[in-house]
């Protein structure tokens, strides 16, 4: 399958070609370091003992600074090289890497590319984060002799379902890494009959992910701005549940005339985007990323910037999670929870269903099914302080019972590091 791999990658070089232009026209490659996505270094290497951790976007590289933080900590000679795929991850990750620990963006799964890159970083131990199988990544980096380990591991319903016609490539690829963690007892399940030769169930390293800060000037501008009028976010909002938004604002306005609908888009790139289309409904809209402040008469305040979801959240306090109005599988509602926020959440959000599931048990989540009733939570948790501050205290609660995965996970790897850390 490798070899069937390598010659469809390399027929379909030109169309990926034409994938990654559309994708730098759009915003979502960095255009000044495009290079590292060929492999080309964009930093010297440093001397030493260098993990590498590779993490998918922002959801995963939030999950490990807790970790990256335990390690530097107990190991003061290891470098962390750190590579995500995402031009928003790249941007959170230059803001709240510790020192000796840096960013990269990880190459294309080109065998060309991937050797490239793993002769400049020379890596002594690799971590991958999730469910990411990158064929040229996973084969090339154990063929340098570097040992792969597997973190918060997870096989969604799709990929096991894809695995499984390839039983035999997947069984390869798994058998690549030394261990794996899973992130729930069911991944644990799948990754085992998929092939992983040694598969174990810690926990869920996203319960330690750290507090999203917040710039206090910023936050208090904000604050100046915005006054004591009623307000909720809608976080992490995926394409067509901007419109939704918009139908539940009109819903809420009736009750709430000085109502504001703060909405932060999962890619802040679609920014414009959403302001345009919501103007056409005759609302007054502000954009974060032209400077403007959510003043009196301001209905809509787009919060399309990177690395402020943190001042939002503070700000909300009433948190509608996105990607779960429509079949995108939900976003993680741990970083506002941690914040002491209510949350809700829309019934598509099977990419976080256990987590989901855990809150709802103890009454630290709403899941709504439409608009309407988003509509009916937000209204009665705007009109019912009381209400909203049970429910953002047992979101809080849920997060604080939870903490200490990053040490479980460290206590298990820590025969590796101290290996590499001579």
């Amino acid at each position: 399958m490798l070899p069937l791999y390598r010659a469809v990658t390399f027929v379909a070089s030109p169309l990926i070609d034409l994938y990654l232009k559309r994708r730098k026209r759009r915003g979502r490659e960095d255009n000044d370091r495009f290079q590292e996505r060929l492999g080309f270094a964009g930093l010297p290497r440093p001397e030493g003992r260098l993990a590498w951790f590779h993490a998918a976007s922002i959801g995963e590289a939030a999950s490990i600074l807790s970790l990256i933080n335990l390690i530097l900590k107990n190991y003061p000679q290891i470098h962390i090289l750190v590579t995500t795929g995402t031009v928003t991850s790249a941007r959170l990750l230059q803001e709240r890497l510790p020192p000796r620990a840096f960013h990269q963006y990880v190459p294309i799964d080109r065998a060309s590319a991937v050797r490239r890159f793993l002769k400049h970083w020379r890596p002594d131990i690799a971590f991958w984060v999730e469910s990411e199988l990158w064929p040229h990544l996973i084969y090339e980096t154990k063929k340098s002799g570097c040992p792969l380990i597997l973190l918060n591991g997870r096989i969604s319903d799709s990929s096991f379902r894809m695995w499984g016609y390839f039983g035999s490539f997947a069984k390869k690829l798994l058998g690549a890494f030394s261990l794996c963690l899973a992130q729930s007892e069911r991944d644990a399940e799948r990754l085992t009959e998929l092939g992983a030769p040694i598969v174990k169930y810690l926990g869920n390293l996203k319960y330690d992910s750290a507090e999203l800060g917040a710039n206090a000037k910023e936050f208090a501008r904000l604050v100046a701005a915005i006054g004591s009028r009623p307000r909720w976010l809608a976080a992490s909002t995926h394409p067509g549940e901007e419109k939704i938004i918009m139908e539940v604002h009109s819903r809420l306005k009736k009750q709430y005339p000085d109502l504001l609908t703060i909405i932060a888009p999962r890619h802040p790139v679609r920014g414009e985007e959403i302001a345009e289309a919501l103007k056409k409904s005759g609302v007054k809209i502000a954009l974060r990323s032209n400077g403007e402040l959510p003043v009196r008469g301001s209905e809509i305040y787009i919060a399309d910037t990177i690395g402020e979801l943190g001042i939002f959240y503070r700000l909300a306090r009433i948190i509608f999670m996105g990607g779960s109005l429509v079949r995108h599988g939900g976003q993680n509602p741990l970083e506002p929870a941690r914040l002491d926020t209510a949350i809700i959440t829309g019934p598509h959000h099977k990419n976080f269903a256990d987590i989901y599931a855990q809150m709802a048990a103890q009454g630290a989540v709403t899941i709504i099914d439409n608009a309407r009733q988003l509509a009916t939570v937000v209204s009665r948790l705007l009109g019912n302080a009381d209400l909203a501050e049970e429910l953002s205290h047992k979101a809080l609660e849920f997060t604080e019972e939870k903490s200490g995965i990053a040490e479980s996970y460290l206590q298990e790897i820590k025969g590796y590091l101290e290996k590499y850390n001579a």
